[in-house]
């Protein structure tokens, strides 16, 4: 069984899900009400520039400034820099050192940037003004005449053979960096698709003259042909979409893109949703849980931060047939099978620690870091693997640009408020044990009444029943109790009558 990917078609949501034999690895969602933003060129307006963070914030019209780096600025794209560094490269690390951002933006400023990351969490979007735009088989920075390849074109013959092909054209005046895809490509697919680019170009740098800052100057594709685009590839056998419209438009790309792909693209008509294909549904809820089984008995625990993502790997019921040794071996190889996947499917960005069991064997850890690096190669984002610490963990970093699919499709407990646990009931009488001392020593009341959830009420009447007893004759004011069930199990009040 062959790749294949399902497209799902709402009014309110699109949903993408690339299926590898048999089995879901990633999942994209864009919903109609707060579609990413990561590739669109906006023309801004710099609201602050901080000098110590050698940095600014930039208006694009949304409700967060976003943020943009001195490292991240190609300075001739500004309008009124007050100083020009010499060519239109982006700072390499030693110039954006040497540079301090004021000689290159000041407040009031515009500019044309474009967007790298989403707004995540509490941080807006992150810009550059290094603009750079995707086709199938390029992508084109105007900010260049430098011809790049993709690291993953493995063969260095094809990368010289696609490196001239480009070369050779004098009208192609701009950089480009050669895609993956392009791999076997053709000089006439590699020639039109440069030159549609160029078309694009040109007309993003007219609109950009007529746009009022901060507007929107250009928007990426929509999540359906964004897919077409980035992840269609000849390993998946077909994409199947449940709605006649959009394969209207999917076929109308792949024409022009892609013709000699047009009949994977099937519409999708059975009564049976399309998600419920290869258990696509019960799959994303188990990605929102925290912990992992494995089929060994093992399990990984995930638990996403705002500055990491950690993951532990347990034995569990796993005891193995020969020495703990080579259980520990067997279960580190599986954990890193499913953390492979884990990553994609949930779309962990970002640091990534990950505590595999402690091997003692060099070999054992060369073979389980290899089966991690192998299983990303079909990683369509930028992931790069440490060795295992002296600690025993293994550092790693995933290209993040949008949110994580539990951010995504959730937010933060409203009754722990993120943290993942509440007070247990016994911990909430006793604060409210403390609440009504203070409140007898401070005011001359008749009586109190607790409000308080049925679970609390309920301890406060059993476990803790001769607690209150002792309260009360300590505190010489009776103490009525009453259930509030929309109350959680940490919230309560203490009313004086």
């Amino acid at each position: 069984m062959r790749d294949e990917i399902l497209i799902n078609i709402t009014p309110q949501e699109t949903r993408a899900s690339i299926v590898e034999n048999g089995v879901l690895q990633e999942v994209h969602i864009e919903r109609r009400e707060n579609r990413g933003i990561v590739g669109n060129i906006y023309k801004g307006v710099v609201r602050r520039v901080m000098p110590g963070m050698q940095a600014a914030f930039v208006d694009i019209g949304h409700e967060k400034a976003a943020f943009l780096h001195l490292a991240d600025i190609v300075t001739d794209k500004a309008e009124g820099s007050k100083q020009a560094i010499e060519g239109s490269q982006l700072l390499d690390k030693q110039q954006a050192q040497e540079t301090d951002i004021t000689t290159v933006l000041h407040e009031g400023q515009k500019i044309i940037v474009q967007v790298i990351k989403d707004p995540i969490s509490s941080k807006g979007a992150r810009l550059t003004t290094h603009i750079t735009i995707p086709s199938r088989y390029l992508v084109l920075m105007p900010d260049t005449e430098h011809v790049g390849v993709s690291q993953r074109i493995d063969d260095q013959d094809e990368r010289l053979r696609l490196r001239e092909l480009l070369e050779e054209h004098e009208e192609l005046d701009n950089g480009f960096i050669i895609r993956t895809a392009a791999e076997g490509a053709s000089e006439k697919e590699l020639v039109r698709d440069a030159l549609f680019l160029a078309k694009l170009w040109n007309g993003i740098t007219e609109r950009s003259k007529q746009v009022n800052a901060p507007g929107l100057v250009h928007e990426d594709l929509g999540l359906e042909l964004r897919i077409m685009r980035d992840i269609f590839a000849d390993d998946v056998e077909r994409v199947r979409i449940d709605d006649e419209a959009t394969v209207g438009r999917i076929i109308d790309f792949v024409r022009e893109f892609l013709p000699e792909m047009e009949s994977r693209i099937e519409l999708y008509q059975s009564e049976r949703p399309i998600f419920d294909l290869y258990n696509v549904e019960e799959e994303i809820k188990k990605a929102l849980e925290r912990k992992v089984q494995l089929k060994s008995g093992g399990y990984l625990i995930i638990d996403q931060t705002e500055a990491m993502t950690t993951v532990d790997v347990n034995t569990g019921a796993f005891v193995g047939h020969k020495n703990l040794e080579e259980t520990i071996f067997r279960t580190n190889l599986e954990a890193a099978t499913a953390l492979a996947r884990q990553l994609r499917l949930r779309n962990l960005g970002g640091i990534i620690i990950v505590d595999f069991i402690d091997m003692k064997e060099e070999e054992h850890k060369r073979q389980v870091l290899r089966t991690l690096e192998k299983l990303l190669e079909k990683d369509h984002v930028k992931t790069q693997i440490t060795e295992v610490s002296t600690l025993g963990l293994v550092e790693m970093t995933r290209k993040r640009s949008r949110e994580s699919l539990e951010r995504l499709l959730c937010e933060p407990c409203q009754q722990c408020n993120g943290r993942g646990y509440v007070k247990t009931a016994v911990t909430v009488c006793y604060e409210i044990f403390r609440e009504l001392s203070r409140a007898a020593r401070t005011y001359d009341v008749q009586k109190f009444l607790v409000l308080a959830s049925q679970e609390v009420v309920d301890c406060l009447l059993d476990e803790e029943a001769s607690s209150l007893g002792d309260l009360e004759v300590e505190i010489d004011k009776p103490i009525k109790l009453q259930v509030e069930s929309l109350y959680s199990p940490e919230q309560f009040d203490v009313v004086l009558m």
